[in-house]
């Protein structure tokens, strides 16, 4: 990672003092294919309380100078709203022992620098630190291949995460509601689990 940028760990409550920060990043961010997000402050203050109302959770925030150019996230699966915890519910698998990882977002100038990988690092070696946590996740939106708005240079990120030692599971899936940059309302958005053991 380049030596201007400083990257800052914050944990539980104190998330409250950035949130403004980054739900616009996350606002800014997600607009790009393959999330569309039109975004609002109200779905941002209500997706973030779920991160301040966790003492586990954790987000690594990256700044150049005093602006905040990228975020990742992640809290126990146990503290997470209902949609996320159902399908390993539904499997069997103890939602308490699974550590999730949430977003991370971060400005395009920025990309290419190795952060996308340190934000795994630093998320995996909080989930190991607190010492209860067997597997961990995330998930990702799906979207057909003829997607009219997917860019024609458009890569996904799977042989990243490959990379990163998770595996898609199919057989984990749910749905989050959000409203696209061409809809006039939130319609629900189909999402797939990526997991790996710690």
């Amino acid at each position: 990672m380049s030596d201007e940028l400083r990257i800052e760990r914050l944990y539980g409550a104190a998330i409250a003092q950035q949130l403004p920060g980054i739900a616009q990043l996350r606002i800014q961010v997600f607009r790009e294919f393959p999330y569309l997000y039109e975004g609002s402050e109200d779905y941002e203050r209500k997706y973030l309380q779920t991160y301040i109302d966790s003492p586990d959770s954790l987000f690594v925030l990256v700044f150049d100078g005093e602006r905040l150019v990228g975020a990742s996230s992640g809290l126990p699966l146990s503290d997470e709203v209902d949609d996320l915890r159902r399908p390993f519910e539904q499997q069997g698998e103890p939602v308490e022992r699974i550590f999730y990882c949430g977003e991370s977002v971060l400005l395009p100038e920025y990309r290419g620098r190795g952060i996308g990988v340190r934000f795994f690092e630093e998320r995996e070696a909080h989930a190991r630190r607190l010492g209860r946590f067997e597997k961990i996740c995330f998930c990702a939106v799906e979207r057909p291949a003829d997607h009219p708005r997917r860019p024609a240079d458009y890569l996904p990120l799977d042989g990243f995460w490959q990379r990163r030692g998770y595996q898609k599971r199919s057989d984990l899936r749910t749905t989050f509601v959000w409203q696209d940059l061409d809809e006039t309302a939130e319609s629900p958005k189909p999402m797939v689990f990526w997991m790996k053991s710690l």
